[in-house]
């Protein structure tokens, strides 16, 4: 079984660690792919550090085209620092809602073996991570378009199929991505039959609707509780019956294209 993730934009910055190794990273195909992306964030990042002390109009324009707003340039000095950065797991690094509520390091040993081997997280600047895989803070939105590479999403909406189609075997793929990230790869039409991507509704006097910040919650506690039991469905129903089966409700629709799509119901938040 394969879980997609999304990346987190909040990161927290490793203090000390071994800087940035490329090819130790998971998923060696992507190598050469994330060294072109690597390069040119630090070059527009860098050249934007040398006018740190002066108007700060490089560097006002560099985030920009990161989409930061003007108190986020600090962002972009530290995009400049990437390969010489300390890194750390990306599981510690990143720390946005959807992973303070899975926290990895608290679960047993078992599911955090689950874990290693079968969450994979989609990223703007490496392409696919596993959690281990030691990376350091960096900000680059999979939206971004980067000098030198163009739409980030389009290029490794090229090169990642390999890499994703290696790591889920012929296992199901749990996809949790945000709409930003799911462009990055699409299912073939052989592979779509054991795809299921994963919507969290909320519902309130029989009313349903998506909330982003309880969205992202619901579906680290989600992927936690499949880190805990183990199951390993083989397809989008056995997948909902596990759910239904751990307390969830759920509710699997038709298959399309990209795979089916399954919601998960919530009254609570």
């Amino acid at each position: 079984m394969l879980i997609l993730l999304p990346p987190s934009e909040g990161k927290t910055a490793p203090r000390r660690g071994k800087p940035l190794e490329l090819d130790r990273l998971s998923f060696p195909s992507l190598t050469d792919a994330r060294a072109g992306v690597l390069d040119a964030l630090v070059s527009l990042c860098t050249t934007t550090g040398a006018d740190a002390a002066g108007d700060g109009g490089d560097v006002t324009k560099a985030a920009e085209v990161l989409g930061l707003g003007k108190t986020q340039t600090d962002e972009v000095l530290r995009n400049a620092e990437l390969r010489t950065a300390p890194t750390a797991r990306a599981d510690q690094v990143y720390s946005g809602v959807l992973y303070e509520a899975l926290d990895l390091a608290t679960l047993d040993a078992a599911a955090r073996r689950r874990a290693s081997g079968w969450v994979a997280v989609a990223s703007g600047l490496f392409g696919l991570l596993r959690p281990g895989d030691r990376i350091p803070a960096y900000r680059l939105s999979g939206s971004v378009s980067l000098p030198g590479i163009g739409p980030v999403a389009t290029y490794w909406s090229s090169r990642l199929d390999m890499a994703v189609m290696d790591a889920a075997g012929r296992g199901l793929v749990v996809d949790l991505r945000s709409s930003t990230y799911a462009s990055f790869w699409r299912p073939d039409a052989d592979t779509a039959s054991r795809v299921v991507s994963v919507r969290v509704l909320h519902e309130v006097d029989g009313r349903r609707k998506v909330v982003s910040h309880f969205n992202k919650a619901t579906k680290g506690r989600l992927v936690r509780a499949l880190l805990e039991d183990g199951g390993r469905p083989a397809s989008p129903a056995r997948f909902a019956e596990q759910l239904r089966d751990n307390g969830w409700t759920v509710e699997l629709g038709a298959k399309a294209r990209q795979g089916s799509q399954l919601d998960v119901v919530v009254t609570e938040l």
